[in-house]
C-alpha cells in the first residue's frame, strides 16, 4: 500500500502546494463518508464517549502545524463514534431529520464557494430567494412573501415576535424601546419553550405570554384564548401575538388555526404559527388537511432541517407582508450603502429580514435536497412516518405492560411501561437511559399530564417497520428484567 502524499500548506497562503495529495485526501474522505451512511444499521445509534477521549480531545491551542491526514485519522477516532446519531434510523427520541446523501455534497460545494448570504448581488442569494419562494407555495403564501433562512426555528420565532411588535408600535419602537407599553401575547401550555424565550430576548419579558389551557388533545382552546384576551383587555393591557403550533413538541399535536386565524383577524393580532417540522407535512396530500388555516397565518416559521431531511441548519421564517418584515430590520450603514448596479446591487438584501449580516450558504443544500428529491418525494417520508407512528400506537395498544398516554396527532407517540411497581416515572426514566445506553434505539421521555411517558417522534427517512418492533422489543424486554429485579 502507497504512502499517501503529504499536505503542505503553501508559503504564503493556506492552499497546498500538492493539489493531487488534497484531492486524494478529499476522495478518501468521501469514501468514507458514503461507506458510514450505507453501514448506518450495523452500527450502535448512541454510545457514550470514553472520558479518556474526551480527555485527550481538550488539548491547549495548537502552536504549530499538523499533518491533515492525522488531524482525519483523530476525526475518525474521537468524534465520528460518538455522535448524538440522528442520522441513524433508530434514532427515535426527538424531531431532528436525519439530512441525507445530496445535502452532504451540497455542503461541501457551498462550504468551497463560501459566500457571505448577508447581500449583495449573487448567484447564492438568488437560490435562497428561490427556497422562500418554495416554502411560501408550501405554505400556501402569496409568492411575494418575503422570508429568510435562519439556524432554526428558535431563532425564527424571535425574529416573528419582533415584527409583530414593529407592526403593533411602529418603527419608532426600535429606536425608544417598548417604553412600558403593556403588550400581551398568547399561546397554548403544549408551545414550544423558544416562544418564551423569543418574549424574553424581545424585551417583553415572559410574564407577557399567557399559556393558554388544551383540550384532550393537547389543542389550544378557543374559549380560554377568548376569556383570556378579554381580561386582557379590560385591564388596559394591549393584545399583539397569537402564536399557534403545528406540531407540539411533546404530542405532535396541531391547534386549530383556522379558528386561531380567525380570533386574529377579529382582534387585530400578529397570527404567527410555530410549525418547526409540522409546516412540511404541506407536502403529504394526507396529512395536509391536517394544516388547514396554516395558509392564513402572517408569519410561519419552521425547519427544513427536520422533516425535509436537509443537514443541520437550515430554519425558515416566510412573512406573507414583506413590507411589514422589513420595517422590524432593513437598516443601512453607511458602509452597506445600496447600488443601482455593480455587486452593491440587488436589494432588498436578506440582512434587511433578520439580524444576521454574515450568513453561509444554507440554500445550496436546501435547494439541491428540493431539486434532486422533488416535493413529492419528501411528502412520502412524511406519510411513511405518519404510518409508522399510527402502527406503533398499534402495537403500544396491544401490549398489555404498555400504555398510551397521548393521541398520536402526526408522528409522535408516547407511552408508558406501567407492568411494574414503586415509582413508575423513575422507572420508565431508566427504561429509556437502558434502550439509549444499549446503542439499539434511542427514545426519549417527556411529561404528559404529569406522568413521565417514553417519547417516540419519527422523522428519519431511513426509519421502517422493523426499527420500531425492534425498539418495542427491546423496551418490552428490559422493563421485564427491571421489574423482576425489583
Amino acid at each position: 500500500m502507497s504512502t499517501p502524499a503529504r499536505f503542505q500548506p503553501e508559503a504564503d497562503s493556506l492552499d497546498p502546494t500538492d493539489w493531487q495529495a488534497f484531492r486524494e485526501l478529499g476522495h478518501r474522505m468521501v469514501d468514507d463518508m458514503a461507506d458510514f451512511m450505507a453501514g448506518l444499521r450495523e452500527r450502535p445509534v448512541w454510545q457514550p464517549m470514553p472520558a479518556e477521549l474526551r480527555a485527550e480531545l481538550r488539548q491547549p491551542l495548537p502552536q504549530a502545524p499538523a499533518e491533515l491526514a492525522e488531524v482525519y485519522a483523530d476525526f475518525q477516532r474521537l468524534v465520528q463514534p460518538y455522535v448524538v446519531g440522528n442520522v441513524h434510523p433508530r434514532f427515535l427520541g426527538w424531531v431532528q431529520g436525519a439530512g441525507n446523501p445530496v445535502g452532504v455534497l451540497a455542503e461541501l460545494l457551498a462550504a468551497t464557494m463560501n459566500a457571505n448570504l448577508g447581500g449583495r448581488d449573487h448567484a447564492p442569494i438568488e437560490v435562497e430567494r428561490q427556497v422562500i419562494r418554495w416554502a411560501a407555495e408550501m405554505l400556501g403564501f402569496p409568492l411575494d412573501a418575503s422570508g429568510v433562512l435562519v439556524t432554526g426555528t428558535s431563532l425564527a420565532n424571535l425574529i416573528a415576535v419582533l415584527v409583530a411588535r414593529t407592526r403593533a408600535l411602529g418603527r419608532a419602537v426600535r429606536q425608544d424601546g417598548l417604553a412600558g407599553r403593556p403588550l400581551v401575547a398568547y399561546t397554548s401550555t403544549e408551545a414550544h419553550n423558544c416562544v418564551s424565550r423569543a418574549m424574553d430576548m424581545a424585551g417583553f419579558g415572559t410574564a407577557a405570554l399567557r399559556l393558554i389551557p388544551c383540550d384532550d388533545d393537547h389543542r389550544m382552546r378557543l374559549d380560554a384564548l377568548a376569556e383570556a384576551l378579554a381580561a386582557d383587555r379590560a385591564a388596559g393591557l394591549q393584545p399583539f401575538l397569537l402564536v399557534g403550533s403545528a406540531g407540539t413538541v411533546d404530542t405532535g399535536a396541531i391547534d386549530p388555526l383556522a379558528g386561531l386565524a380567525r380570533v386574529a383577524r377579529e382582534q387585530g393580532l400578529w397570527f404567527h404559527v410555530d410549525a418547526a417540522f409540522g409546516a412540511l407535512a404541506m407536502l403529504s396530500p394526507e396529512q395536509r388537511p391536517l394544516l388547514a388555516g396554516l395558509d392564513e397565518a402572517d408569519s410561519v416559521a419552521f425547519d427544513f432541517h427536520k422533516w425535509a431531511q436537509v443537514p443541520y441548519d437550515a430554519g425558515c421564517i416566510v412573512v406573507r407582508d414583506a413590507a411589514a418584515h422589513a420595517a422590524a430590520f432593513a437598516t443601512v450603514p453607511a458602509y452597506l450603502r445600496r447600488e443601482a448596479r455593480g455587486l452593491a446591487a440587488g436589494q432588498p438584501w436578506p440582512t434587511d429580514f433578520g439580524p444576521d449580516l454574515s450568513r453561509g450558504f444554507r440554500a445550496l443544500k436546501v435547494w439541491m435536497t428540493i431539486r434532486t428529491y422533488g416535493a413529492d418525494k419528501l411528502g412520502e417520508v412524511i406519510a411513511r412516518n405518519c404510518a409508522l407512528a399510527r402502527r406503533l400506537a398499534a402495537r403500544v395498544d396491544a401490549e398489555p405492560e404498555l400504555r398510551r398516554v397521548a393521541p398520536v396527532a402526526l408522528n409522535v407517540v408516547c407511552f408508558r411501561f406501567e407492568a411494574a411497581g414503586g415509582d413508575l416515572d423513575r422507572f420508565n426514566a431508566d427504561l429509556v437511559a437502558d434502550l439509549q445506553e444499549s446503542g439499539i434505539a434511542v427514545p426519549s421521555t417527556t411529561t404528559i399530564r404529569g406522568q413521565l411517558a417514553v417519547r417516540v417522534a419519527l422523522v428519519n427517512h431511513r426509519t421502517r417497520a422493523e426499527d420500531l418492533d425492534l425498539l418495542v422489543d427491546a423496551l418490552l424486554a428490559a422493563g421485564r428484567r427491571r421489574a423482576g429485579a425489583a
